[in-house]
């Protein structure tokens, strides 16, 4: 899926000679309002700071979501570290073809302030008006307990 447009044609006359646009020059728009059609929009975001415990299923809140392609991208750190140690692990929900479906990022165990998950984003294909849902499996162990932040942002990849 290509979502680069045609480069300009700065050569070419704009105008012709009864005003109207050239074709050099509606080929160029054409493709750059292609180009925007087909590159991904951001539907919604989460963020979470100061988290210290498991996250059980929740809808991402991005209302009723058209069927198609969506990329989920996904940031976590752990801002507090555990005394002895810790894990952190989102994961994904989603309904495609009546299917329910889901995904789960490595788990964060690293247990420092510089532990941090980046993904891999996920691609996903959902059914309409399905929601796409988190939750984050969370253990701690110690007298301080780990807290960690994350954030998920939701993009729809196709129209």
């Amino acid at each position: 899926m290509a979502t680069q447009s045609s480069p300009p044609p700065f050569r070419d006359r704009v105008v012709d000679a009864a005003g109207r646009l050239t074709q050099s020059w509606l080929e160029f728009f054409a493709s750059v309002s292609q180009a925007i059609d087909l590159a991904p929009s951001r539907t919604t975001r989460v963020l979470l700071t100061g988290q210290g415990a498991a996250i059980g299923t929740t809808p991402i809140p991005a209302g009723s979501l058209s069927s198609g392609s969506y990329r989920v991208s996904v940031f976590a750190r752990i801002t507090r570290a555990a005394t002895t140690s810790s894990s952190v692990q989102p994961s994904l929900a989603w309904t495609e073809g009546g299917v329910s479906c889901s995904e789960t990022w490595a788990a964060m165990t690293g247990n420092t302030t510089a532990t941090v998950l980046t993904g891999p984003a996920k691609t996903i294909r959902i059914d309409a008006a399905t929601p796409i849902s988190y939750a984050v499996a969370y253990a701690s162990v110690g007298g301080t307990s780990a807290q960690y932040e994350l954030s998920l942002v939701l993009e729809r990849l196709d129209a």
